[in-house]
């Protein structure tokens, strides 16, 4: 159907769902969730051995920057969720091969996973290249949803050392930590009826929004495991990342994502996670103690 120049589509029951990132953190409890609700569905994997075992399900072999095989792995899929690509450097170039091969398969509707505030002026790096993913998607023709993510609350306790220190240039600023789980249950909520999402941009977030102080707090009472937040420059910052001998993108993407929390844009909370999901987002507590 056709509505202000851009297809909307209600999904044809026996039309499989597309599934990308299904051996991730996020793909994966999305595909196990439509599994347990019956849904046929199309997973998009780079390594078919890795894929989950799922009830009525068809793997295709498929990197986001091989459109041939991305072309032939959604042929028949009318609604696909995409979550994002690795970090990589060409990482949007693959979006955006990805984007155009679902076109040509016919694809009609794409729910992506972008990032919180994403803009051509983030602070974060990565939000930048969310936001010129999200402008191809809009230019493509197709039906679209734009899931944006706050930073991942089941993560934190990763972004600390060895030594439970959390480092970075993030001030006093807030971020709304989201549970992985409930940007899964929107994304579900979306893919089942996705006429009704078409044209939307999601601001998921959990239930407060939190220093990095407060969060680190949070983390050691919940896990025992002692972790502090210790701000630096942004000097100290890149500084501090020299051991790791990342490239100059990736280490410019670890540090931009502190400063963006210090410069407010992952601040504020949103009831989207509850409008969709019919019940209020989990908050940083329940999740580390679900994890650990």
């Amino acid at each position: 159907m056709m509505v202000d120049g851009r297809r909307y589509v209600r999904r044809v029951s026996n039309a499989p769902l597309g599934i990308t990132g299904s051996t991730g953190r996020l793909g994966g409890r999305v595909a196990r969730r439509l599994a347990d609700a019956g849904v046929p569905m199309r997973l998009l994997v780079r390594d078919p051995n890795r894929a989950p075992d799922l009830p009525d399900v068809t793997v295709a072999r498929a990197g986001y920057a091989d459109g041939d095989a991305v072309r032939q792995g959604l042929e028949g899929v009318t609604t696909v969720l995409m979550v994002s690509a690795a970090e990589a450097i060409d990482r949007v170039d693959q979006h955006r091969a990805f984007v155009d091969a679902a076109v040509a398969a016919g694809v009609e509707h794409v729910v992506y996973t972008s990032f919180y505030n994403a803009a051509p002026d983030a602070t974060f790096t990565l939000a930048r290249h969310h936001w010129a993913t999200e402008e191809h998607l809009r230019a493509s023709g197709v039906s679209w949803t734009f899931l944006r993510d706050n930073l991942y609350a089941d993560v934190l306790p990763l972004l600390a050392g060895e030594d439970g220190v959390l480092r970075g240039p993030a001030g006093d600023g807030r971020a709304a930590f989201v549970a992985i789980d409930d940007v899964a249950d929107v994304a579900v909520t979306v893919l089942r009826e996705p006429a009704g999402h078409a044209g939307r941009t999601y601001d998921l977030t959990g239930p407060g929004s939190l220093t990095l102080e407060e969060a680190a707090r949070i983390a050691t009472e919940v896990t025992g495991r002692e972790m502090r937040y210790e701000p630096e420059t942004i000097e100290e910052a890149f500084a501090s990342r020299v051991q790791y001998d990342a490239p100059d993108w990736m280490v410019e993407g670890w540090v931009s994502t502190y400063t963006a929390i210090a410069n407010g844009e992952l601040d504020g909370v949103t009831d989207d996670v509850e409008h969709l999901t019919g019940r209020a987002p989990r908050p940083l507590a329940e999740v580390l103690q679900s994890a650990s």
